[in-house]
């Protein structure tokens, strides 16, 4: 499924997105992925993170080398203290601003936790919750992309749990 969507920025920039499923990430090796999110659960929970002013997905960008797996796994640990046990590709969006075009990975997870979060190196994250996942909304609110990646992540999440 495609879906076309917009958004403004906080500083007034103007994104044209175009979200796409896919069961695998390989069409973009060639492409520049900028970033990689993961809609992650533990039980039947879904986890959460506060980022600055605002609740969002676990996840972040790539580093320099980086595969797209191993930065879900890196960013899970970081910003949560917890450890990616199973995953399976969500979809990915495109987004074009000011000329240039990047994408975002998203992913379904199974997660556990190390231990309490205590905090994320980079300093970003604050607090971390886990939810029903019926309440994201409450969190965060992405229209149509947003209802499509959380249907698609329950769905999937079936699966990566046999």
């Amino acid at each position: 499924m495609k879906i076309k969507s917009q958004f403004t920025n906080d500083d007034g920039v103007v994104a044209h997105v175009m979200y796409e499923d896919v069961d695998s990430f390989d069409c973009l090796l060639s492409k520049k992925v900028t970033q990689v999110y993961g809609v992650c659960f533990v039980g039947n929970k879904m986890l959460v993170v506060h980022n600055k002013n605002a609740w969002g997905l676990v996840g972040g960008g790539l580093e320099v080398g980086e595969i797209y797996e191993d930065c879900l796994k890196r960013e899970v640990k970081e910003e949560s203290n917890m450890k990616v046990v199973s995953f399976a590709p969500i979809g990915y969006q495109e987004v074009k601003f000011n000329g240039q075009v990047i994408y975002q990975l998203r992913f379904v997870g199974v997660v556990e936790p190390y231990g309490d979060f205590v905090s994320d190196p980079d300093g970003d994250i604050t607090e971390v919750k886990l939810i029903d996942p019926k309440d994201y909304k409450k969190y965060f609110d992405w229209g149509e992309v947003g209802d499509r990646i959380m249907e698609r992540a329950l769905k999937l999440l079936k699966e990566i749990k046999l």
